[in-house]
């Protein structure tokens, strides 16, 4: 790969730019490719965690869990519960906990195929051991610069893709 820079004009580059460039490029691809697939990438978020064996959800706890997602905000999520349960993927049920139907694990079988594609395209060339290194150094940014990411706020629950 030809790089923009040499090593030593790397060292000085922003890194609030080049995070925020990747960032565009990763989202524009997760989006592009989700809407093939006939989905929103909040859409995937709620199927995603539908699908953990234990997934059992209340709106309210999925708002919770992924309002921190990106900062799509509890609105967004909550919209995007209700399209999931328009579209049959979901059903909620009376004490309030939401469930993956059959229509569901298919729309999520289908999305996950999409994004392990996406997943393969956007490592290639890459050694694990680098993006665990570039991965490192992303949560020390944060970290020396007082923010928080999503572990941070909620625990472990099904990361963001």
């Amino acid at each position: 790969m030809q790089y923009s820079h040499s090593d030593a004009e790397l060292a000085h580059q922003p890194a609030g730019y080049w995070t925020w460039a990747t960032a565009r490029s990763i989202l524009g691809d997760i989006h592009a490719s989700l809407a093939k697939a006939g989905m929103t990438q909040p859409q995937w978020w709620v199927l995603n965690q539908l699908v953990d064996p234990d997934g059992a959800r209340t709106r309210a706890r999925m708002s919770e869990i992924l309002a921190t997602y990106l900062d799509p905000g509890a609105r967004p999520i909550d919209e995007s519960v209700d399209i999931v349960i328009a579209l049959g993927w979901a059903t909620e049920e009376s004490t309030g906990t939401l469930a993956l139907t059959a229509a569901g694990q298919l729309a999520f079988d289908t999305a996950k195929h999409v994004m392990d594609q996406v997943w393969a395209r956007r490592h290639d060339g890459i050694p694990d051991g680098d993006y665990v290194q570039a991965l490192k150094v992303l949560q020390q940014f944060i970290r020396n610069t007082g923010g928080q990411a999503w572990h941070h706020a909620i625990g472990e629950v099904n990361q963001p893709a």
